[in-house]
């Protein structure tokens, strides 16, 4: 039975080359489709911390393999 991934993400600690960089990146599935997902650690006035997000935009889903049949005729001249 396959996992549904529907409406579910993930985050993952990223390499932070700069303070603009996210500290986390991931995907997220929203109805179907998958999209980046950002989030930066982030301190209110109150010193409270919080996680700041940015939803990017859909993954490019790659193209399914297309299965067709493999033939090899003879008779073609070239």
């Amino acid at each position: 039975m396959d996992y549904d991934n529907t409406n579910r993400g993930a985050l993952f600690r990223a390499e932070k080359k700069s303070e603009k960089h996210p500290d986390y990146t991931g995907k997220i599935n929203i109805g179907g489709n998958d999209h980046y997902l950002s989030a930066w650690i982030k301190e209110s006035k109150a010193g409270n911390k919080f996680m700041s997000l940015s939803l990017g935009d859909a993954v490019e889903q790659k193209p399914q393999k297309q299965q067709g049949a493999d033939f090899y005729d003879e008779d073609i001249p070239f």
